[in-house]
């Protein structure tokens, strides 16, 4: 009953048990069992298989007047069955099927991680009421709702932690290996496993606005969407099956032997061709979504492929977009490092600038409690006084440094020092006294080095940094990553006009960004890249692609898969041109039958699919880079 029901309602089930059908009567066909029979046997494969060809290129014929290969095959299948040659024209048909079969099995697993988003979808939800905890259907949860989620459940919505620490495996949606922390304050994502502790959240977003639908809808728009690349080969399709039909023409004519023009027909049938393409863009972005990486289509792997300039972000893209206390600089060693962090932190606590909050973090992570402040005064561009315990604290360059750095020349030397290296220096003075000094930078990524040094391995010679930062800091940090060149003190149009300017030059322009205030260079460039896009609607819309996670380490796997899809498709293509043209002029010789023809032309087709399906299982691979 079971098999039945598949029958009935999995069209890929159906095809391959009707195929099967087809290979075991064309068997007993060519074993010559059929002696005893009124019918060949070989006309149950016609039938099962040829005539969804043949109906299909007829239908497109009158509808659409469109020229496809099944034009060809069909008229190939019927020439076939006019001169008697059954046997031929059943094992055209079956092939073509069994073509069909392999390209669904292709796609059915290219298809398999949307399938596990779809299924990871959670179903219920633990809402916590006035009244109680109480268990709804997922899909009724609305913003603002607050859910319990136990130790070993899936998370519900997108939301964000308000009680409670755990560890959250989220390889679904970002490919990482690993679990991560989530703590109070961390936003978590549907469909991501909660492993150990139980938490309080809080539905930041729900519905078709989660970010596990939005993947979901983004992986289906990849495979539904056709690479300019695979319309080529469809143009060639409509070119070949005109010459086909000539080149057959022409050699009844000169050999008077219907037989040789049947052959003709039969190996010149582009299937191979038009099967190149779509497997492996189909493989390839399968591939990808495995690892975290969304494409959205068929072109943007076609242009990564071809990608020979790279323009970069920097803050949240080469580095890590959040400010970060680098240094400590005591200039007077009776206090200890401890107690001076804990004075700043407590005079900066009330503080809104990102420069006093990495201050305050700092002290949080090394676990130095600020107090409270017993008086506090923001000057507005300068930087802080405030009283801590019953010390007067001014924090900020302009506030201390009225002659105080300047006249003291270890104080002097290191600002110096610590500014070309473009990071921001607050001096600090406690008591009218010059203290210490505190470097703040926004930290390289620890994998950008290497990953640009890897992308210019792999024939990107040119790899830009743009920012909105000063020339002092973007070169700072352009020079420690290693780019090519740098781009400072752009505002978002700077950025769309230099990358206009680039491919103006010749150049096929990739940019990679963190999709916010990035869109419109995204949009601009040949091919747009986010990365770390879970939830952003901005960034999907306008990149191509959506590296899912913060890891920009992934690229260079990216610009692989793409480059060697490429090339695979290359390769299918000619050898599928080179199977066809040989053929023909063997089947002009007499050198091929219509049974022999059938053979050669779909083992080009087989090929291919397998060809295309081993990008499946392309893994990354090492890329050693010379220091």
């Amino acid at each position: 009953m079971l098999l039945i029901h598949k029958f009935k309602e999995e069209e890929t089930f159906r095809t391959l048990c009707l195929t099967l059908i087809s290979g075991v009567f064309l068997l007993i066909s060519f074993m010559n069992m059929s002696a005893k029979l009124l019918i060949d046997p070989a006309w149950v494969a016609i039938v099962i298989s040829g005539t969804p060809i043949v109906y299909g290129a007829v239908k497109g014929l009158i509808k659409d007047f469109d020229v496809t290969a099944d034009v060809l095959v069909a008229i190939a299948l019927i020439a076939a069955v006019l001169i008697g040659q059954f046997f031929a024209a059943g094992e055209v048909a079956f092939i073509m099927q069994l073509g069909k079969v392999l390209e669904d099995f292709t796609a059915g697993r290219a298809h398999k991680s949307l399938q596990a988003l779809i299924r990871l979808t959670p179903q219920k939800a633990c809402i916590r009421t006035p009244e109680g905890e109480f268990e709804i259907l997922a899909s009724e949860v609305k913003l603002g709702d607050q859910l319990l989620v136990r130790p070993g459940e899936s998370i519900p919505v997108d939301a964000r932690i308000i009680r409670g620490s755990t560890t959250i495996d989220q390889s679904i949606m970002t490919g990482e290996s690993y679990p991560v922390q989530r703590t109070v304050g961390d936003d978590i994502f549907q469909g991501t496993f909660n492993q150990h502790g139980a938490i309080d959240i809080e539905a930041t977003r729900v519905g078709e606005d989660s970010s596990l639908q939005k993947m979901i809808r983004l992986v289906e728009e990849a495979q539904q969407n056709k690479a300019p690349i695979v319309r080529i080969a469809d143009q060639w399709a409509r070119i070949l099956v005109p010459v086909a039909l000539l080149c057959s023409l022409a050699i009844g004519i000169f050999t008077k032997d219907i037989y040789r023009a049947v052959t003709a027909l039969v190996v010149f049938c582009p299937c191979s061709l038009i099967l190149a393409t779509p497997t492996a863009m189909m493989a390839a972005i399968g591939n990808a979504t495995k690892k975290g990486i969304l494409i959205k289509s068929g072109s943007a792997i076609e242009a990564i492929a071809k990608m020979n300039t790279l323009v970069m972000d920097k803050t949240g893209t080469m580095t890590y977009g959040k400010l970060l206390v680098d240094d400590i600089f005591l200039l007077d060693q009776e206090m200890t490092q401890m107690a001076f962090v804990k004075l700043v932190a407590s005079a900066e606590k009330f503080s809104e600038h990102p420069l006093a909050k990495a201050i305050v973090s700092h002290a949080e992570n090394l676990r130095i409690i600020a107090e409270d402040p017993e008086s506090f005064d923001m000057k507005l561009g300068k930087g802080v006084v405030a009283r801590v315990d019953g010390k007067i604290v001014h924090v900020g360059e302009k506030l201390v440094r009225l002659g105080a750095v300047e006249n003291h020349e270890l104080a002097k030397s290191y600002t110096q020092k610590m500014q070309s290296l473009g990071k921001t220096v607050l001096p600090v003075s406690i008591n009218g006294k010059l203290q210490g000094l505190i470097t703040i930078s926004d930290m390289l990524r620890l994998e950008t080095k290497a990953t640009i040094a890897q992308l210019r391995v792999m024939g990107i010679s040119k790899i830009v940094m743009i920012t909105g930062d000063n020339a002092v800091v973007a070169n700072a940090i352009g020079s420690e990553a290693g780019v090519t060149d740098i781009i400072a003190s752009q505002l978002p149009e700077g950025k769309v006009s230099a990358i206009k300017q680039l491919t103006e030059k010749g150049h096929t322009v990739g940019m990679l960004g963190d999709g916010v205030n990035d869109a419109p260079a995204l949009a601009s460039a040949t091919v747009g890249i986010v990365m770390g896009a879970i939830g952003s609607d901005v960034a999907i819309e306008a990149a191509d692609i959506a590296l899912l996670s913060d890891d920009i380490s992934r690229l260079p796997f990216l610009v692989k898969l793409c480059q060697k899809t490429k090339k695979r498709i290359v390769f299918n293509i000619v050898i599928s041109m080179f199977i066809n043209f040989g053929a023909i002029i063997l089947a002009g010789y007499g050198l091929l039958n219509p049974v022999t023809a059938a053979l050669v032309h779909n083992f080009g087709s087989v090929f291919v699919v397998v060809n295309s399906a081993l990008l499946l299982t392309y893994k990354e691979e090492t890329i050693y880079v010379k220091s």
